[in-house]
């Protein structure tokens, strides 16, 4: 009699879960950073007080108008401090990734299958909310407070969108490649703060460019902020504003070159300079 064998079948493995998309895990990452901002209240409320506060007081003491202009100066003060806001990524994330390179997440984060464009885009991300708000609360001051009028042409409210947009994401590039510069987390506040408060002071944030000199002029119109602070003042100062500027125009034209050609450089420096380990670990 012929004894009939059976093969117990092969058991094939499930198909592992596929890895959601980089821009997915950058959208994740963005809400867990803005949640972790949220939970830090000191944080929070410096953040979104502090210009608050120097509009307030720039703005009640230096409240004359400008002659010829129809403006105040408390008016020019919202446009810059717009624009720094706009640029509070670059000191942010500079000191926010050499204070994470330091207490060792950044070297746990390369350990994990999560794409370093996602931390990064999570990064930016959270940037690009807290600068929105930040703009948002200053507009909100200027028209209650100082007169600011609100341009009411679409073409202005472009000229704000690609300033502001090409300003945050230009400014989160250079913050993360200076983040490499502290030699340590406890130390970047220091090194990053002190060249932000100078740039502020420079490029018309808290004096009029016209009341600067032209050798420190010139050194600001190296760096970002000058033009975009130069592209808000145009979208919310408008024509009577013109006369204010140096060149008797926005040069808007060049103001999109500078804040373009600081986006394709910001990304070489992050490519170029960026560490993922400490000094100390070598």
């Amino acid at each position: 009699m012929t004894q009939i064998t059976t093969t117990p079948p092969v058991s094939v493995p499930a198909a592992s879960p596929a890895m959601p998309s980089t821009l997915k895990l950058g959208l994740s990452r963005a809400a867990a950073e803005t949640r972790m901002f949220f939970r830090q209240r000191d944080a929070v409320i410096f953040t979104f007080s502090f210009p608050i506060i120097l509009l307030a007081i720039f703005g009640s003491i230096f409240s004359d108008g400008l002659e010829g202009t129809g403006l105040t100066v408390s008016q020019l003060y919202v446009a810059g401090l717009i624009g720094s806001a706009t640029m509070t990524g670059f000191q942010n994330l500079g000191i926010g990734i050499a204070m994470d390179r330091d207490d060792g997440t950044l070297r746990r984060l390369a350990g994990t299958p999560l794409p370093p464009v996602a931390y990064f885009t999570g990064k930016a991300l959270n940037t690009l909310f807290i600068s929105s708000v930040q703009v948002a609360i200053l507009l909100a001051i200027g028209v209650a407070l100082f007169d600011l009028d609100l341009p009411s042409a679409v073409s202005d409210w472009l000229t704000f969108a690609w300033v502001f947009v090409l300003g945050v994401l230009g400014s989160s590039l250079l913050g993360i490649a200076v983040s490499s510069l502290p030699r340590s987390g406890k130390s970047a506040s220091a090194v990053i703060a002190m060249p932000f408060v100078v740039l502020q002071f420079i490029s018309g944030v808290f004096i009029p460019v016209r009341e600067l000199p032209e050798w420190l002029t010139q050194i600001a119109a190296i760096f970002p902020l000058k033009w975009m602070c130069q592209g808000f003042r145009a979208v919310f100062l408008g024509e009577g504003g013109v006369t204010l500027e140096p060149a008797n125009s926005y040069e808007l034209g060049r103001v999109a070159l500078v804040l373009g050609a600081w986006v394709i450089g910001g990304l070489v420096l992050c490519l170029t300079t960026f560490r993922w380990k400490s000094r100390s670990d070598g």
